[in-house]
């Protein structure tokens, strides 16, 4: 059994390369772009044209068909920078900490339309734009956690450091993740209560649910697509900082390393 499983743990951590996620993100790219591409245009002709209007809320209901998508990417796409947190701070692998930089703007921006589009449905909704809701309070903390990362990134300039520090702080984060889940049970909040993923099944029907699929996954190939072309872009970033000092090092010394670094 060990030797039929060697061979694919093999080819799965040669991915793992910097060099080898190179060539595969370059063959990709393109087919999770065009999917993506693909599946919002079924979506959005699902979400807006056969789909049916909420009795109770008319047609500011299909402004769930974006909000519910991007506050899912949210937490999906912290989840994966914890992960590579993890492979930064146990194997210190190069791959991990790039992957969980290259991820940080964007789960800011899937979780800042999280909460634009649910200003807009409070607003008709609930009367107000904004609440101190625990889900609503929970996802601004994430969005602030995000934005605090990025922030810790651009501040330290030596890479492994930055590193380092920004995935002991996403670890830490972590714990916001079962609080924005959970909230709306553990809390009295104006926030509905979970309605896809429940035990008893979804409670929406069939002609919502279904654009709401094809929506949610059209979003997370899209966050796929632009993570591998941001990992490749940091990547590309390093290895040329790194011919950079090698350069700087061969024609004047280490001291001049040292400077340009600084």
């Amino acid at each position: 059994m060990a030797s039929q499983t060697q061979p694919l743990s093999a080819r799965l951590s040669a991915y793992a390369n910097p060099a080898r996620f190179l060539v595969f993100a370059a063959r990709i790219i393109s087919w999770f772009a065009a999917a993506s591409a693909v599946l919002f245009a079924i979506g959005l002709y699902l979400a807006f044209f056969a789909s049916p209007a909420d009795y109770k809320q008319g047609e500011m209901v299909r402004i769930m068909y974006i909000h519910v998508p991007a506050a899912w990417l949210s937490m999906l796409i912290y989840a994966s920078m914890a992960v590579s947190a993890l492979g930064t701070l146990v194997w210190r692998h190069p791959l991990a900490d790039a992957a969980q930089k290259a991820a940080a703007p964007l789960g800011a921006g899937f979780t800042f339309i999280c909460l634009v589009t649910g200003s807009l449905w409070g607003k008709p909704t609930w009367g107000t734009w904004w609440v101190w809701d625990a889900r609503l309070t929970s996802e601004l903390v994430l969005l602030l956690i995000y934005l605090g990362l990025i922030a810790l990134w651009q501040t330290l300039e030596e890479t492994g450091l930055a590193g380092r520090a920004a995935a002991i702080l996403t670890l830490v984060g972590v714990i916001n993740l079962p609080i924005i889940k959970f909230s709306v049970d553990w809390w009295n909040t104006l926030h509905q209560p979970e309605s896809v993923f429940r035990m008893d099944g979804p409670t929406l029907p069939a002609s919502m649910l279904w654009p709401l699929f094809v929506m949610a996954l059209a979003a997370t190939l899209l966050f796929v697509t632009l993570h591998l072309m941001r990992t490749r872009n940091e990547i590309l970033r390093r290895k040329l900082r790194r011919q950079t000092l090698l350069a700087a090092q061969g024609a004047d010394g280490p001291n001049a390393a040292r400077m340009l670094a600084s």
